[in-house]
Order: C-alpha cells, then sequence, then structure tokens
C-alpha cells in the first residue's frame, strides 16, 4: 500500500512560481510512474504531466507545457512539480498519484494511489 504526501500549495500572484512536492511511503517507489492531477471545483480532475518509473521519460498536458516541469528524486521517493508563470486558470487542487507501471496513463481511472491534494491559488 502506497501512501502519497502533497506539499507546496498555496496562493501566489499571476506570473509567479510554485514547487509542488508529493512525498510517497509504504512500496518501491522506482516501481511507480508518478504522475499529477487537478481539479478545479465544479470541473472533473484533469491530467497535468507524468514522469516514469525511472524518470527517463516525461509527458506534460498541452495546458502547462513550457511552463510546468514534472521530476522525481528515487533516493528521497519524492516527486515534485515546478509550476512557472502561472496564470489564474491553473488555480485549483493539485493531486499526485502512482502507478505500479514503467510509464504512466493520462488517465484518472488508472490510479489506485492518491495524495490528499494541495490547493493551488493564483490571483489576477
Amino acid at each position: 500500500q502506497v501512501q502519497l504526501v502533497e506539499s507546496g500549495g498555496g496562493l501566489v500572484q499571476a506570473g509567479g512560481s510554485l514547487r509542488l512536492s508529493c512525498a510517497a511511503s509504504g512500496g518501491t517507489f522506482s516501481n511507480y510512474a508518478m504522475t499529477w492531477f487537478r481539479q478545479s471545483p465544479g470541473k472533473e480532475r484533469e491530467f497535468v504531466a507524468t514522469i516514469s518509473a525511472r524518470g527517463g521519460s516525461r509527458y506534460h498536458a498541452d495546458s502547462v507545457k513550457g511552463r510546468f516541469t514534472i521530476s522525481r528524486d528515487n533516493a528521497k521517493n519524492t516527486v515534485y512539480l515546478q509550476m512557472n508563470s502561472l496564470q489564474p486558470a491553473d488555480t485549483a487542487a493539485y493531486y499526485c498519484a502512482a502507478q505500479y507501471s514503467t510509464y504512466g496513463s493520462t488517465q484518472r481511472n488508472d490510479y489506485h494511489y492518491w495524495g490528499q491534494g494541495t490547493q493551488v491559488t493564483v490571483s489576477s
């Protein structure tokens, strides 16, 4: 059983930056692809970025490409999401998820392990 705990959310002005972290425990971290999703009120949870189990492959949603970067440190059992040039449209609760696979899916229903979420609010 994998436990995930996100941190790093907060309130930031448009154009600012935040770095989210997700610490994992309870499993062999390097066996899991890790993915970030986000959810705004009244909207479905949407894919943001995924990184392969060993970290050699990454994929970002078009809406964040060039602004957000996913990374991981398998020695620290942690995945990160560096968010730059934040916009009000990025306001959401951000969730990390783990998938027992080399490569992560972009579909939320494929994930069994989720963190509790961290709120990011971008003011204009």
